[in-house]
């Protein structure tokens, strides 16, 4: 089987941006911001992501390119006698069940895109005196039912069926290409108009001006977490879309590129939550992922001119962010089905994407009839959450680290960093470091602390 490729160098940029610039940096990083301080957390996710993020990606860009395949197939074509393929493996499997909550997440957005459109999520304001209740009352009427959610979540299945069918330029390209740009877009306007609101600066301040006092381990290891997650680090997403790089491509310049284009998105959301809290008096909020979306913004747009078309443009924003997150993810069992059984693209997408509307369907009843369900104390949806983001991720990453840094091919990154550039360069041997010790010793502090906090 021919292997496919990008078409274009704007195409491979635009989607291997769309795969890290997704729902990990729009849906979470506020939160984190929030949780750990303001800008005393972004200071160290800015440093783990250039001193980190950069490296670990170089590390899963030449083990995809390197090997030619999937997540699996990389390292069966670089090591056929070993065992490392179980690592890819895992990354196959922490994508899909990623896939099965994020397509939830999905199907939220585009109920509420649909009723920001037809006005029906601020009928709900007349029956009530505090914005925040009814706004609350929405979500919970929503989300803690079974019905539309199932419906919504599937529809967000059918969604990526239709797109991933056209393969990796007519479907993943294609869609990059056009959303990255209307993304940062959106971004851009919001981000202007919160910054002339009045009391914008003291969100700004908090977001923008670090109290160093704020920086403790936690904090330290919350952003090296949220680093991780918001690069698609793990997921084997960047091991199959450098597969589908040209032999020509400059992986640092990429790698960078990626890595840049989501510290931007992130300080971009950043600049847009805050300043509008504080301007609205609303910065004693929840801004934990769900709330945050679903509550407490809709509750901002309230207090702007134009609720109606501001609510719009930002569930379009949410839902290209979750678009460009699950296709990504799905292409990576699309990816290891195709060439492990040398199938056509069609049966491939199928076969994974039809028990994954099953499964997301379970998902989306975790919080209506199946809300009795707990695995180790939590819903399906936070236990599958908790899972592959605390446990899963940083194990494939450390794997992926330990392979590429000792027992690859010798030469292999070397090889693959020479590409578009001077094969001795200084930067070589500082990222063979990186992904030899510094790296490892970090992944391993973040998942230590996330095993002893779970």
């Amino acid at each position: 089987m021919a292997q496919q490729q990008f078409a274009s160098k704007i195409g491979l940029v635009a989607a291997t941006v769309g795969s890290a610039v997704g729902l990990g940096t729009v849906w979470r990083f506020p939160a984190e911001t929030q949780a750990g301080g303001g800008a005393a957390f972004l200071l160290i996710y800015v440093l783990c992501i250039l001193v980190l993020g950069i490296p670990v990606m170089l590390a899963e860009f030449a083990l995809g390119r390197g090997g030619g395949s999937d997540a699996i197939g990389s390292y069966k074509a670089l090591s056929p006698h070993g065992k490392w393929h179980y690592g890819g493996l895992l990354a196959v499997i922490a994508a899909t069940l990623i896939m099965m909550f994020y397509m939830v997440v999905g199907g939220w957005t585009l109920e509420y895109l649909l009723n920001s459109i037809t006005g029906d999520l601020y009928g709900n304001l007349r029956l009530h005196d505090n914005a925040n209740e009814a706004f609350t009352e929405v979500m919970h009427n929503y989300v803690y039912t079974d019905f539309m959610p199932v419906v919504n979540a599937v529809l967000m299945v059918g969604i990526n069926i239709a797109i991933l069918l056209g393969g990796v330029q007519k479907g993943i390209e294609r869609l990059s290409t056009i959303t990255m740009p209307i993304l940062f877009l959106l971004l851009a306007v919001f981000c202007c108009y919160t910054l002339t609101l009045d009391g914008a600066g003291q969100g700004v301040k908090f977001f923008l001006s670090p109290d160093f006092s704020k920086i403790t381990p936690s904090v330290v290891v919350s952003a090296m977490g949220q680093a991780f997650f918001s690069l698609s680090l793990g997921m084997g997403i960047l091991v199959t879309y450098a597969s589908y790089f040209p032999k020509d491509t400059n992986l640092t310049r990429t790698s960078v590129t990626v890595c840049i284009s989501t510290l931007l998105v992130a300080i971009l959301m950043g600049l847009i939550i805050f300043p509008a809290l504080t301007s609205f008096g609303l910065s004693d909020r929840d801004v934990s992922g769900t709330t945050l979306v679903f509550v407490t913004l809709p509750e901002m747009f309230t207090h702007m001119p134009g609720t109606q078309l501001w609510s719009i443009a930002f569930f379009a924003l949410l839902l290209i962010a979750a678009l460009t997150s699950t296709v990504s993810l799905a292409e990576v069992p699309i990816a290891y089905i195709q060439h492990r059984y040398n199938t056509k693209r069609s049966t491939a997408v199928l076969v994974t994407l039809l028990p994954i509307a099953a499964c997301a369907a379970i998902c989306a009843m975790s919080f209506g009839s199946l809300s009795w369900i707990h695995i180790m104390g939590q819903s399906i949806f936070s236990f599958l959450d908790s899972l592959t983001s605390y446990i899963m991720l940083p194990v494939v990453a450390l794997i992926t680290c330990i392979y590429i840094g000792w027992f690859a091919p010798k030469g292999l990154m070397r090889d693959q960093l020479s590409h578009g550039r001077a094969r001795h360069s200084m930067m070589v041997p500082l990222v063979i470091f990186a992904i030899r010790i510094l790296a490892p010793a970090c992944i391993i502090i973040i998942l230590v602390s996330n095993l002893l906090n779970t």
